[in-house]
């Protein structure tokens, strides 16, 4: 093989590399942002719907002993 057509092709192996080490980085920090929203924002919304029936049934057992 001719040793220029070689360096070119290690040098685009080597460009390769680095664009799938940067495209692994990118698919981590998408995977982490979205557990960081399922955690401090889904799972508040799923914990409130249970929460907050008994929550408006105890404020509003408290106001009707008065009437």
């Amino acid at each position: 093989m001719d040793p220029d057509i070689a360096k070119k092709l290690l040098d685009l192996e080597t460009k390769i590399d680095a664009i799938y080490a940067s495209a692994e980085k990118t698919r981590n920090y998408f995977k982490w942002t979205l557990i960081a929203t399922a955690v401090f924002f889904l799972l508040p919304l799923i914990i409130m719907m249970f929460v907050l029936p008994s929550l408006i049934s105890g404020i509003t057992s408290a106001y009707s002993i008065g009437l």
